[in-house]
């Protein structure tokens, strides 16, 4: 009963979580990446010691190629993101990237992707689709499954607030990205969109499990147990096989992010946000908001 109790203060927490992602994507923006913008991504490991940024610009720039950004990857290792390169373009800057012999004596190609700007556009729109038509199904499968449930919620409403427990599940990972992508030079790209997805399927089976066992409950109380009891009983039931599974999945994501490979450490990052996220909102959100709506539905019926 502890967080049906003191609901309004994790409203407002959520309240304060949102206004800062919100500000942040408002403020920094989303730094999108080759998946979506197109161009090409070169990603070297030098044999000897890296050349510095500023001559390497120097040098792309007296090539043509005015617009190429670099990143440091690792000590030695360099990532190079600039236009749609065709294969004999792709061996200039090679050579440009050289210290000097032939490339293979000085550096190593690790990674060499292009994507046209037409694929990025169709990338970046099939990718919103996906998580619009998901969270639609969502909602559908919910109302579906708790239609038996109508007093003193209806069904469709456990599926809306799920819903509003999903938007804020990826929606903290977007602020954090674009806090991210304006001092790290974090990218959106299709691992951000995957890990999203990822994170809406693992946030609505932790609520579904809260919701399933209130209509459980419901059903053994048979009208004898208020609403608000009944919920906060069965979050009291749930809470520590919720907190058990989040904690075994944040150790894994932990380690994915610090020992795992550098291209997918973001990966790891952002769906480690979203198990917290989606850990407190289907513990501290979803449910208390279930009792809120009834308690409104019960004094407007009453007047």
């Amino acid at each position: 009963m502890f967080v049906i109790k003191y609901h309004k203060f994790f409203y407002i927490f959520t309240l304060i979580l949102f206004a800062v992602s919100l500000a942040s994507v408002l403020f920094f923006g989303l730094k999108l990446g080759l998946d979506f913008t197109g161009g090409s991504l070169l990603e070297v490991e030098y044999l000897n010691e890296r050349p510095d940024i500023p001559e390497l610009e120097e040098r792309f720039l007296l090539l043509g190629y005015s617009g190429a950004k670099f990143q440091p990857a690792s000590e030695k290792g360099l990532i190079v993101r600039l236009r749609d390169l065709t294969e004999e373009e792709h061996g200039i800057v090679m050579r440009a990237l050289a210290e000097g012999g032939e490339p293979p004596q000085v550096l190593t190609e690790k990674r060499f992707d292009s994507v046209g700007p037409t694929i990025g556009s169709e990338l970046k729109r099939n990718s919103l689709i996906a998580i619009l038509l998901v969270i639609s199904l969502i909602l559908i499968f919910i109302s579906w499954t708790f239609r038996k449930v109508s007093r003193p919620v209806s069904s469709w409403k456990y599926g809306l607030v799920a819903i509003i427990a999903l938007a804020h599940d990826i929606f903290i990972p977007t602020g954090l990205f674009a806090f991210l992508g304006w001092f790290a030079g974090a990218e959106i790209d299709s691992l951000f969109v995957t890990a999203l997805l990822t994170i809406l399927g693992f946030s609505v089976h932790d609520t579904i499990v809260v919701f399933d066992r209130i209509r459980e409950n419901l059903r053994k109380a048979a009208g004898n147990e208020n609403f608000e009891d009944v919920v906060g009983r069965s979050l009291d039931e749930t809470m520590g096989r919720s907190l058990a599974t989040s904690f075994a999945i944040f150790l894994v994501l932990a380690a994915l992010f610090w020992f795992g490979a550098s291209i997918t450490r973001y990966f790891a990052l952002t769906l480690l946000v979203g198990v917290i996220a989606g850990t407190y909102s289907s513990i501290f959100l979803a449910s208390p908001l279930i009792v809120s709506w009834q308690k409104w539905i019960s004094r407007n019926s009453d007047k």
